[in-house]
């Protein structure tokens, strides 16, 4: 792999080795139509054909618009199928291919290569979120977040955990063509439960209260958090404290069982 010579060549700085991994993992994405497809297209697209769905919500009974469940379901399907998605099925296949266990031999750390692996992925996500808020903005009307730093911090946290858990999830993946299953729980908990298809506003208070502890809860409440100005101080300390914890978690169990060699 071209990353592997670069790393061999001189590259001393862990920002360096992990730039050079993250510009052979962008050839290796641009080349995979596939996931391409499920990294780039489908979070683009998905937001168009849940929008039939929010008109029959009563979301203005809960004091939202449209605009504000849409928006924060756009990034939500971002963060599930352009980056945790993606990141699975690309871990399995650096995985199976040894690619993760020949670049090991050389200079870069274990951290190093995950987060050199997962930077095209997470940078593309940032840039689908960013393009999904401006054409939010303009076709739905959306005005500016009241509190954009919890709209940041939100998104930011939703980018990390989403990466964590898709090497995770890699490490429990067992081939190439199960990728493509193994990341279906969480994507339909986190679409039914993390206020991504409905917004926490609109559950019963007790299912609310069991949603929000939810992994990706956290991220969206404070993505829709940042737009409606809606929540206090101690919600957002409270969402945030969910989040790292499960970031945390997430990080720590894949340091501890994420596996360098094929699964046989």
């Amino acid at each position: 792999m071209g990353a592997g010579h670069a790393v061999k060549g001189g590259v001393t700085t862990s920002a360096s080795r992990m730039a050079a991994l993250a510009r052979a993992e962008l050839t290796l994405l641009g080349r995979s139509r596939s996931t391409l497809l499920s990294a780039v297209l489908m979070p683009l697209a998905l937001p168009l054909s849940f929008g039939p769905v929010i008109d029959d919500m009563d979301v203005e009974d809960v004091g939202l618009t449209i605009g504000l469940v849409l928006l924060p379901a756009a990034i939500g399907f971002s963060l599930l199928f352009g980056v945790y998605s993606a990141l699975t099925a690309i871990y399995t296949v650096r995985r199976e291919e040894l690619v993760v266990k020949r670049l090991r031999t050389g200079e870069l750390r274990d951290t190093e290569i995950l987060g050199g692996t997962a930077l095209p992925v997470l940078v593309t996500g940032l840039v689908q979120s960013l393009v999904l808020v401006a054409a939010s903005t303009a076709v739905l009307d959306i005005p500016a977040p009241k509190a954009p730093h919890l709209a940041v911090l939100g998104l930011l946290l939703g980018l990390t955990l989403c990466a964590a858990l898709g090497a995770l999830t890699a490490a429990l993946t067992r081939t190439v063509e199960s990728a493509q299953v193994t990341p279906l729980p969480f994507v339909l908990v986190s679409m039914m439960g993390s206020g991504v298809t409905v917004p926490l506003e609109m559950l019963p208070d007790r299912v609310a209260s069991i949603c929000e502890l939810l992994p990706l809860s956290p991220a969206i409440t404070l993505i829709r958090g940042g737009w409606t100005g809606d929540l206090s101080a101690y919600e957002a300390l409270g969402a945030i404290s969910t989040g790292l914890a499960w970031t945390v978690l997430a990080v720590f169990a894949v340091r501890r069982w994420f596996r360098w060699e094929p699964r046989r």
